[in-house]
């Protein structure tokens, strides 16, 4: 990043109180309105988290759910992963909106379910009408096997390129950034090279950094690095962070708790550990750094998909245009701490917007190529 972003309580509230003044004149009173007019019982208030990144947050932009059709039937929804629970939390609340409107949830890890979907659809048709994923390549994967039908435009569109799929097969919801926790005691942002494969010469990192080879979200970012760069550099890669001593982690939470207590200096994980490690252990001293234009800097999607098969394409159509709306991103954003990928709404505390991250120029669905890149991770004793 060209600034530095403290994660302090003080930090996080004047950004949100700035945010605030803009906001609530606006958007805030727009939406209270038109929940009255609509007699709605739910606010804002019912899908936003709470705690120090959250506080004094301004209204989220977008469209509200009070501007979309109503939600009316009954839905099958294959739900892969889930954010233990989290999503499944936010069905509930759609159906809090709309009395009339069921979603019976299947919920499982993700890339099981996409197969399921897949062998179902072989020997017929799968019961599923939505397929709604925590990564693109279990979204890829039943993209690839041609059961998943085209996204009406009007679903995608509050949606930028790069977070959706060119062939409107699905649609991203929610985002999660590669990022570098560093404890704040030990480095500062200056000392976080701007490119992963920096990382590799950096003696001053020798022995200080971790990862978790064996977590998915680890998995992708190499095979991104594989597309990007070709196996033999990834290779290279992996081998030079084995040689910088690079300490192992079962998950990448564990990973940020660890640079937080000082256990390591730096780390590769997904963004939102270190906000849920800032947001249970007040002044953690933990920041992020980003790197730019390559695999580091890749953003992941959770998203979703209709099934061909499905006699309910316009209500599935109008839910994942739901899971778009301002309630369902503000969720995604204080909830989860996912970044949003409708721009009008912002992530949480002083996060760069999706706008200022630099992800590389990759098509997410050539994510759903996994086994190259587990045999490679094989090669090099990585896994």
């Amino acid at each position: 990043m060209s600034k530095r972003r403290g994660w302090t309580r003080r930090r996080l509230l004047a950004s949100g109180a700035v945010g605030a003044a803009a906001g609530l004149s606006g958007c805030l009173s727009q939406f209270t309105q038109q929940q009255d007019e609509n007699g709605s019982d739910l606010t804002i208030s019912d899908f936003r988290g709470s705690g120090p990144l959250v506080e004094s947050r301004s209204a989220p932009g977008g469209t509200s759910m009070d501007d979309l059709p109503d939600l009316e039937g009954t839905l099958n929804l294959y739900l892969g992963g889930g954010e233990g629970g989290l999503y499944e939390n936010l069905v509930r609340l759609v159906e809090r909106k709309y009395p009339n409107f069921t979603a019976k949830v299947r919920m499982a890890p993700s890339t099981q379910l996409a197969n399921e979907i897949i062998e179902v659809e072989k020997g017929g048709e799968s019961p599923a009408d939505v397929f709604w994923s925590i990564d693109s390549t279990s979204l890829g994967l039943v993209a690839d096997a041609g059961i998943a039908t085209k996204l009406p435009k009007r679903v995608v569109k509050p949606v930028p390129k790069g977070f959706k799929d060119g062939d409107r097969s699905w649609v991203g919801v929610a985002g999660r950034a590669r990022s570098i926790p560093y404890n704040t005691d030990e480095l500062s942002e200056s000392d976080i090279p701007n490119k992963v494969g920096k990382f590799t010469q950096n003696a001053g990192l020798k022995g200080a950094m971790g990862w978790a080879p064996t977590y998915g979200a680890f998995k992708s970012f190499v095979t991104a690095m594989r597309l990007l760069e070709g196996p033999e550099a990834t290779k290279q890669w992996l081998r030079g962070m084995q040689n910088q001593n690079i300490s192992r982690y079962p998950d990448e939470f564990q990973v940020s708790n660890a640079v937080a207590d000082g256990e390591i200096q730096a780390g590769f994980a997904n963004h939102y550990y270190a906000l849920r490690v800032i947001s249970s252990r007040e002044n953690a001293p933990i920041d992020l750094a980003f790197t730019k234009n390559d695999a580091g800097a890749l953003v992941n999607v959770s998203g979703c998909e209709i099934l061909k098969s499905t006699d309910q394409k316009e209500l599935a159509a109008d839910f994942v245009r739901h899971l778009l709306s301002s309630e369902a991103q503000e969720f995604f954003a204080t909830q989860t701490f996912a970044y949003p990928t409708v721009p009008e709404v912002s992530p949480v505390g002083p996060l760069p917007t999706v706008d200022e991250l630099k992800p590389p120029q990759l098509d997410l669905s050539k994510l759903s190529n996994l086994e190259p890149t587990l045999k490679l991770m094989r090669e090099v004793g990585v896994l």
